[in-house]
């Protein structure tokens, strides 16, 4: 009868010898292969702090992401088509779900750390401009020719969320953010020096182009940009006739071709699949985000951003107004040149922000 009453007293957590997060970290050992990131292995954070009780050090940067202004404006940020008003279209807060969802599924199944590729893939896309690519290329032409998105991302968690305080991520989520990103290069490049130094980082890297290529497809062909049928039949065979199987396909094919190699992992994936990944990659490239009807909104969106920039540039007074209403002013006492903030301004834009913004400022307004 004791033993029975004694198996129903409920264990409080606050009587354990160590924390909640102490706990999670030993099941990590447990679990993680050796190529794996544990947290409480995490080279640390830019400013030292005390560690949670409760969540691990990714789990924190995680949250601290989440939560953020920049990551809320990625719901109003473009994916492929620009300020797109049919509620299925994906926007960058969509794309950075997906793309998290398959990281977790692939360090999963490889006894990675699931949280450390998620939270660099929630953070991955937070430096990107309003109107896609775009507002990158304005950027490069009329702020900085080393503007990059991915940068940019880093630049959001280190300075400017928290009114210039930044998140204060670890190390690792910090370089997966940087080094998530590669342009049209190899979807998996050859040389190292080009990976996140985690292989949770190098999942996302992954994971971005698969979650790219599977829903731009997708929106390209709702948006009739492109018919069903002109998706190379070679590509479609191989990957599949919808978003379900090609994802499918590419996650599997991806977690059952990576491999022990020399003293670490290689991540990797079957000639038959790569080769249909980069087919398809190429085609997009051609016939969707260089299409006509979608290099004319860019045209678009580019006068925008350019407008705007030089409009801010020459008026620092109502520059800190709009700053103010992004909450991202002051900067915590970081003294940085004016073009440099107006450049952050802009990125940090939605696209509804920047159309509202435009209008407001450059288009007559009817009398009342």
């Amino acid at each position: 009868m004791n033993a029975r009453r004694a198996l129903k007293t409920p264990v409080r957590l606050s009587d354990a010898p160590t924390s909640i997060r102490e706990t999670f970290e030993e099941r990590e050992r447990g679990f993680i292969a050796p190529y794996g990131c544990p947290s409480a292995e995490s080279k640390g954070r830019r400013r030292a702090e005390t560690p949670c009780p409760i969540r691990t050090a990714f789990q924190v940067d995680r949250d601290r992401i989440l939560y953020s202004n920049a990551f809320r404006r990625l719901k109003h940020k473009t994916q492929v088509f620009l300020s797109p008003l049919g509620d299925q279209y994906r926007t960058r807060l969509t794309h950075t779900l997906e793309v998290a969802q398959i990281s977790r599924t692939a360090a999963r199944a490889m006894r990675l750390n699931e949280d450390l590729a998620e939270a660099i893939a929630m953070g991955h896309d937070l430096g990107h401009t309003p109107f896609g690519h775009s507002g990158e290329t304005a950027l490069k032409e009329i702020f900085s020719g080393a503007f990059a998105h991915n940068a940019q991302s880093l630049r959001v968690v280190d300075i400017l969320e928290r009114k210039g305080e930044g998140l204060n991520l670890t190390w690792e989520v910090r370089d997966g953010i940087l080094k998530h990103s590669k342009g049209y290069g190899k979807i998996i490049p050859d040389n190292p020096n080009e990976q996140p130094a985690t292989v949770e980082g190098r999942i996302v890297r992954v994971a971005d182009i698969m979650a790219y290529l599977n829903h731009d497809l997708d929106d390209a062909i709702r948006s009739r940009v492109i018919s069903a049928d002109q998706a190379p039949e070679s590509c479609i065979a191989v990957l599949g006739r919808n978003h379900s199987e090609r994802a499918t396909t590419m996650i599997r094919d991806l977690i059952f071709s990576s491999r022990l190699e020399g003293d670490g992992f290689k991540l990797d994936m079957s000639g038959e699949v790569y080769g249909a990944m980069t087919q398809l990659r190429h085609f997009l490239y051609e016939n969707v985000y260089r299409a006509t009807e979608v290099h004319e909104e860019f045209i678009k969106a580019k006068k925008i951003l350019s407008d705007l920039y030089e409009y801010f540039m020459n008026k620092p007074e109502m520059l800190a107004e709009e700053l103010d209403n992004m909450e991202m002013q002051p900067y915590a006492g970081n003294a940085l040149p004016h073009q440099r903030i107006v450049a952050d301004f802009i990125a940090s834009m939605t696209d509804r922000y920047a159309l509202d913004l435009y209008t407001a400022l450059f288009l007559p307004s009817p009398l009342v």
